[in-house]
């Protein structure tokens, strides 16, 4: 992963811990109305992608163990990994893109609402994403993938030769050379892997995504009520889909692209057609971008723009991320994939505790609080959530105080400690394993390996009923908390 220039060590701060009275008085272990649903508390852990499905997408035991474990901790909602609305290959990522896979997805919410004694809400995120393929050998790439047309063959001194004739010219190229005849596409495919995106119209898939995704998403929007789920998350952030749409970037010259509105287009059909399919009365929110972080890309006013639209629409909560695009992720090793979190917008979504001057803790605040401000502003009071390093009481009750959100998310410091909300609740604030910010679990997310946590995932490895990893080195889910405190229970 990228790493900013000035190379400054952040060591996260454990900050004042409040007395059991004092935090269940905050704004943090307050009620929050989202919607239809009524959160016990204004705690919530972001959708994380753990990579315990099957390689079809369906829930395993894995799955329900996983989730179980941080229901027990008792936050306010838990949204469930980005699964995904097609049926289609997809990994070990969960999906949703057809009634087979309602059965499973019934016993995770059964499993949540269990573990937290019901006091958890489980939402779930939903997904599309486009194709990405691996990073080709470069011989391969010219004899398999590269399309030869005639100004290749005009460049290589004749227009009349056969295409094989071509290829072997081709590949018998210095790098330079080669370089010098491929377009700006074919080269990226060449060093990147080939990535299909929104403004490939010329693909009549691609041109009818308009058409296509707002079905797709209602359907699966329909399937999680269907499966018991408290609510669904659209997935408007990143690297993906719907966040292609919403970019800067995004030149589509046939309504959906170019403009704000244009850009808004698809995710606002999107809205509707969901909102169709699962009624009023089922909560239904989005994750976007507060920031792409890349050159050309969305800032923080087209996310205002875009926030008090979504609200307009009707969404029950707004969640904000940052950066994680492809555009400026690092090269892969041949025959690996890019990852969009590589770069200095991947940085930006997932800074760590080597940082530049702003630190790593808390850089999506001043941009949500923006957000929240305009979709204020508009005449709207759709709560909104914002993540991004979050730690430690004192900061999380700031970001409600300040009003830069209304709900504060934490992934990294839930996955280090999936009690850490109910420790401060209990006045137990003390125990709270404290994540260190190295990016140990972000390391094996981009490797597609099992997600866990450096801080305890060799605890207690070969104890009885301990599940762990293939290769028997990593448990998969923290230990449990037996609070040390007679009061804390």
């Amino acid at each position: 992963m990228w790493r900013p220039p000035q190379r400054i060590a952040f060591e996260p701060a454990r900050g004042r811990m409040p007395s059991r009275d004092e935090a269940r008085a905050s704004l943090l272990f307050s009620r929050v109305g989202v919607g239809p649903l009524e959160l016990e508390q204004r705690t919530w852990i972001p959708a994380m992608v753990p990579w315990r499905a099957t390689e079809d997408g369906f829930v395993t035991d894995d799955v329900i163990d996983w989730y179980s474990r941080f229901a027990r901790g008792r936050p306010g909602a838990i949204v469930i990994e980005a699964t995904g609305i097609r049926d289609v290959p997809s990994g070990p990522l969960l999906r949703i893109g057809h009634d087979r896979f309602i059965p499973g997805l019934q016993r995770l919410t059964a499993a949540i609402r269990e573990a937290s004694g019901g006091h958890t809400k489980a939402l779930i995120q939903i997904i599309d994403f486009l194709s990405i393929r691996r990073r080709p050998e470069r011989g391969k790439f010219i004899r398999q993938f590269l399309r030869v047309d005639a100004q290749h063959k005009q460049a290589l001194g004749d227009a009349q030769m056969s295409d094989e004739v071509a290829r072997d010219r081709l590949e018998a190229l210095p790098d330079a050379e080669l370089d010098r005849l491929l377009s700006a596409r074919d080269r990226e495919s060449l060093r990147f892997g080939h990535r299909e995106r929104v403004t490939d119209t010329q693909f009549e898939h691609i041109r009818n995504l308009p058409q296509a995704l707002p079905g797709l998403f209602a359907d699966a929007a329909a399937r999680a009520k269907a499966a018991g789920f408290d609510g669904v998350e659209l997935h408007y952030a990143h690297a993906y889909t719907m966040a292609s749409f919403l970019s800067r970037r995004n030149t589509r010259e046939d309504g959906y692209g170019q403009t704000l509105e244009g850009r808004a287009r698809l995710p606002l059909e999107t809205i509707a057609a969901v909102r169709a399919a699962v009624g009023r009365d089922y909560a239904l929110g989005c994750r976007f971008l507060a920031e792409e972080c890349i050159d050309g890309g969305s800032t923080v006013d087209d996310a205002a723009y875009f926030g008090a639209a979504f609200a307009r629409a009707g969404l029950d909560f707004l969640s904000t991320s940052r950066g994680g695009k492809f555009e400026d992720a690092k090269q892969p090793g041949v025959g690996a994939a890019a990852y969009p979190y590589t770069g200095p917008s991947g940085y930006e979504c997932m800074p760590q505790y080597i940082s530049d001057e702003r630190g790593p803790f808390g850089r999506n605040i001043d941009a949500t609080k923006r957000i929240r401000a305009a979709v204020r502003a508009a005449g709207f009071s759709t709560p909104v959530v914002c993540t991004g390093g979050v730690h430690n009481f004192e900061m999380a009750e700031a970001m409600l105080r300040e009003g830069a959100c209304d709900i504060v998310g934490s992934a990294r410091q839930s996955l280090a400690d999936p009690d850490w909300f109910l420790k401060l609740s209990e006045g137990a604030g003390d125990e709270i394993r404290l994540c260190e910010f190295t990016n140990y679990c972000e390391g094996l997310d981009q490797k597609h390996k099992s997600v866990t946590c450096q801080l305890w995932d060799k605890i207690g490895v070969g104890a009885p009923g301990v599940r762990t990893t293939p290769d028997g080195r990593r448990r998969m889910t923290p230990p449990e908390w037996r609070p040390s405190r007679t009061d804390a229970t």
